[in-house]
């Protein structure tokens, strides 16, 4: 059978479809201590019996995506940070296996691969995954990771130029059959994959362009931006630029924030886990070295504050979704009138995370109109159930 008779479109995938008000999306799962930079008990641990339960949970409770950081070393510190992890794409293709609705993502540093090898990759994940897959591009940040490679770090706009010849040479690849290519970054005779994707014309490519460069980048290849904000006006704002700059392109693009998640039953009860897991139990020491090298070599990011630091140890910099279940579902509101179309969501403890997710917060979402009732929520069996709650 050929990839045609198998075909897919890429807007049918969760993170576009139309399911979904809004969409939510697990983030960090593959990492050591998922987006949460402390020594409290209960975060992600990096085994594949912990990855398939977590990923089973986000499926049966109808969540759109799970979203790998992609990450090769960790920043030092107490807990050192993200360093045990698992390789994002060989990750994607064993999630995408258990799992039967969700979209599964893999995260590429540019530098990294040739673009041939990720067309290849990501052709097979969306087979093994029946037209789930989506491609996250990172023009490459991490200069310590990078120097593993022998990679010498590029200038910041450098980065996006191989990275637009990067993921144009991939686009082709999962439309053309073969051809010559002749670049300024790359160049290759008789260029060929097979088989080429299950989506058409190929997995949604996903980025989080801030600066002028990185948000053209997204604005002319992306089907997703991520946008980091310090409230729901500059969301607003930012939401709309980056819009506006795709349809520069003749283009439409999705906008997506990032949130964790802190419920309990009392606002009090949120709070003081808060206190409790970031300033009792916050690996600083690995905050401030992991924003060293964001601050040194990310555009448009503040990184010098005592609330940013507050942010990377609490979630990985996404926005605080504090407090009880209405509480939180109301934040989730405010990023969506704000003009978000959906965000990431990461816990300290991922199980009891998805799990109240499910039983407390996504009813009332449901109510608000921003997520439709699950389907089927039982064909992985109830979410405590899996997760061993």
């Amino acid at each position: 059978m050929s990839t045609k008779d198998l075909s897919t479109s890429r807007t049918d995938a969760p993170l576009l479809n139309n399911e979904n008000a809004f969409k939510l999306a697990v983030f960090g799962v593959n990492v050591s201590s998922g987006c949460s930079m402390t020594s409290a008990e209960g975060t992600v641990e990096v085994d594949w019996a912990e990855t398939k339960r977590i990923a089973r949970a986000a499926d049966a409770a109808g969540l759109d995506a799970m979203v790998p950081v992609a990450r090769w070393k960790g920043p030092g510190g107490a807990i050192n940070f993200n360093d045990r992890s698992f390789e994002a794409f060989t990750w994607a293709a064993a999630v995408a296996a258990v799992t039967e609705r969700l979209q599964v993502l893999a995260t590429i540093q540019v530098p990294t691969a040739h673009p041939l090898r990720i067309a290849k990759e990501a052709a097979t994940v969306d087979h093994i995954s029946g037209g789930r897959f989506g491609l996250n591009v990172v023009a490459g940040w991490n200069e310590p990771e990078l120097a593993m490679f022998g990679i010498p770090q590029r200038p910041h706009d450098e980065r996006y130029d191989v990275a637009a010849e990067w993921v144009s040479i991939i686009k082709r690849l999962w439309s053309e059959d073969t051809f010559d290519y002749e670049g300024t970054y790359f160049r290759g005779t008789a260029l060929h994959s097979s088989p080429q994707p299950v989506q058409a014309p190929g997995p949604l490519i996903m980025s989080a362009g801030a600066s002028g460069k990185g948000l053209a980048f997204a604005a002319e290849h992306a089907d997703v931006n991520f946008i980091q904000a310090p409230d729901l006006a500059g969301h607003a704002q930012k939401a709309e630029v980056v819009r506006q700059s795709a349809r520069e392109f003749g283009r439409e693009i999705a906008v997506m924030g990032m949130g964790y998640v802190v419920c309990a039953d009392t606002e009090k009860e949120a709070q003081d886990y808060f206190d409790y897991y970031v300033n009792q139990r916050g690996d600083w020491e690995g905050a401030a070295n992991m924003m060293g090298v964001a601050a040194a070599n990310i555009e448009a990011m503040d990184m010098s504050t005592r609330a940013a630091m507050t942010s990377m140890v609490a979630g990985y910099t996404a926005q605080p979704l504090i407090g009880t279940p209405e509480q939180i579902v109301d934040k989730i509101l405010g990023l969506s009138r704000a003009g978000l179309d959906g965000c990431t969501l990461s816990w300290v403890d991922y199980d009891e995370g998805i799990a109240q997710y499910q039983e407390q917060i996504l009813p009332l979402l449901v109510e608000a109109g921003l997520r439709a009732e699950v389907k089927n929520s039982t064909s992985q069996g109830d979410v405590r159930a899996a997760v061993g709650l």
